[in-house]
C-alpha cells in the first residue's frame, strides 16, 4: 500500500485557498451592493459567473468520466484534481439559489413576462412554468452530484485497499460506470444550459446548444488542469509525477476541443444562414452589430483561430510554462464566449437599453472574479483532502513513467 502523506498537497495551495477567499469576499460583497440597487443587471452577472464556474465543476465531471472510458497516462495523474472539481458542485447547487430566486420573482428573465397568447407559452404550456423551471435546475445539478458522488466514493476506497486485484475492480467498476453514464451527462447538460441560457431568449432555439457547452466545460476543464498542474509540477510531490509527456497529450486534448467548440459553432452558423428563418438569424443579427461584432471576430481569431495554430506545434506542448499560458489565455476567451451568448439578450427593467445595446457592467467583471474566488476556495479546499494521484491504482506507475520518457 502507497503512503497517503507521501502524495498530499504542498502548503502553497493552502496559500492559494487563503487568497481567493479573500479575493472571493470582496468581489462578492461589490455584487451585492450592486444588485441592491440594479437587481437585474446584478442577477445577469451572477448568472454569467454561474455558467462560467458552474460549467467548470460540471467540465470536471464530463472530463473524470470520459478518462474512466478511455484510460491513459493524461487521466490517471488529473484525476485527483478533476475528482475535487466535481466535489465543488454542492457549491454550484448552492450558486443557483440566487437565478432561481430571479426567476421566481420575474427578476431578468423575459419569458417570465410573456402572455399567456404568445406562441412560446402556448406550445411549452406548465415546462416553462417558474416553479418547475426552478425544480429542474436543482435536478440538473443533484444528478451531477450524484454521479460525482459515486465517482469519488469509488476512488476513495480503491486508495484503501492493499489488493490489486480489488483496485482493478474498483477501477473497471467506474470505466463501467462511465459510459452509459456520459450518454445522460450530455442529455443533462443540454437540459441545462436550454433552460439556463437559451430560454434568455425564448423566441430562439439551436439544437446543437447542448453540444456547445459540452464541448466548451470540457475545454474549460483542460485548460483549468493545464495552468494547475504547470503550478504544481515544481513542487513535491507533482515534482516527480509529471513530465513533459503529460502536458503533451494535454495540449492534444486542448488542441481538439478547440477544434470541436469551432466546428459546432460554424455548423450552427451555418445552418441557420442557410435556413434564413427569421426567428433563428435574429440571434446571430444582433450579435454581429456593434461591440458584439467585434467580440464575435474575437472569438474567432482568439478562441480558435490563434490557439489552433500554436498548439499545433509539438515542442510548444511540451513546454508547460508556455502551454500554461495559452490554457489560461483560452479560459479568458471561454468567459468572453459565455459573456457574448447572455450579455446582448433581452432586458426587462423599466428604462433598461435595449436588446442587443452592446453594453459591459462593472458588474460583469466583479461577479466572476468573487464567484471565481469562491469556487477556488473551495477547490483547493477538497484537493487538500486527499492525495494528488491515486496512489493505489495499478497503472500510477506506468503513468508516471509515460511522462518523463521521450
Amino acid at each position: 500500500m502507497s503512503d497517503v502523506s507521501k502524495y498530499q498537497a504542498p502548503d502553497v495551495v493552502n496559500r492559494w485557498r487563503t487568497l481567493s477567499l479573500g479575493v472571493g469576499g470582496i468581489g462578492l460583497v461589490a455584487w451585492a451592493v450592486g444588485t441592491f440597487f440594479f437587481p437585474e443587471q446584478g442577477l445577469r452577472s451572477w448568472l454569467l459567473a454561474f455558467v462560467f464556474w458552474g460549467g467548470l465543476g460540471i467540465g470536471c465531471l464530463g472530463v473524470l468520466m470520459l478518462q474512466y472510458m478511455t484510460g491513459g497516462a493524461w487521466g490517471v495523474v488529473i484525476r485527483r484534481a478533476c475528482e475535487a472539481g466535481t466535489r465543488t458542485l454542492p457549491l454550484v447547487f448552492l450558486m443557483f439559489i440566487p437565478i432561481a430566486i430571479g426567476v421566481y420573482t420575474g427578476t431578468f428573465y423575459e419569458w417570465t413576462h410573456l402572455p399567456p397568447t404568445d406562441p412560446v407559452v402556448v406550445q411549452r404550456g406548465v415546462y416553462m412554468a417558474p416553479w418547475l423551471w426552478i425544480v429542474r435546475g436543482f435536478f440538473y445539478i443533484a444528478a451531477f452530484m450524484f454521479m460525482a458522488w459515486l465517482l469519488n466514493s469509488w476512488s476513495a476506497e480503491q486508495d484503501k485497499t492493499p489488493d490489486v486485484e480489488m483496485s482493478r475492480r474498483l477501477l473497471e467498476k467506474a470505466s463501467r460506470f462511465s459510459g452509459p453514464s456520459m450518454v445522460l451527462f450530455c442529455i443533462l447538460v443540454t437540459f441545462a444550459v436550454v433552460d439556463w441560457v437559451m430560454t434568455l431568449e425564448p423566441h430562439w432555439f439551436s439544437t446543437i446548444w447542448g453540444l456547445l457547452y459540452v464541448a466548451g466545460w470540457g475545454l474549460s476543464c483542460f485548460c483549468f488542469m493545464v495552468a494547475l498542474m504547470a503550478n504544481l509540477i515544481e513542487t513535491a510531490p507533482m515534482n516527480g509525477v509529471l513530465g513533459r509527456r503529460h502536458f503533451h497529450d494535454l495540449g492534444k486534448l486542448m488542441l481538439a476541443l478547440v477544434m470541436v467548440w469551432a466546428y459546432f459553432n460554424f455548423s450552427q452558423f451555418l445552418i441557420i444562414w442557410s435556413g434564413n428563418i427569421p426567428e433563428e438569424t435574429v440571434w446571430f443579427l444582433t450579435r454581429m452589430r456593434s461591440g458584439w461584432g467585434y467580440i464575435g471576430v474575437a472569438l474567432i481569431f482568439f478562441h480558435f483561430a490563434f490557439p489552433f495554430l500554436v498548439l499545433l506545434q509539438q515542442d510548444f506542448k511540451r513546454r508547460w510554462k508556455w502551454l500554461s499560458w495559452i490554457a489560461i489565455f483560452v479560459l479568458f476567451m471561454r468567459l468572453l464566449d459565455m459573456f457574448w451568448h447572455i450579455g446582448p439578450t433581452v432586458r426587462i427593467s423599466p428604462g433598461a437599453i435595449a436588446q442587443g445595446s452592446f453594453y459591459v457592467s462593472w458588474m460583469d467583471i466583479v461577479t466572476p472574479i468573487g464567484v471565481g474566488g469562491i469556487w477556488l476556495w473551495w477547490f483547493f479546499g477538497q484537493l487538500m483532502k486527499r492525495p494528488l494521484v491515486p496512489i493505489n491504482d495499478p497503472y500510477l506507475e506506468g503513468a508516471i513513467e509515460h511522462g518523463h520518457s521521450h
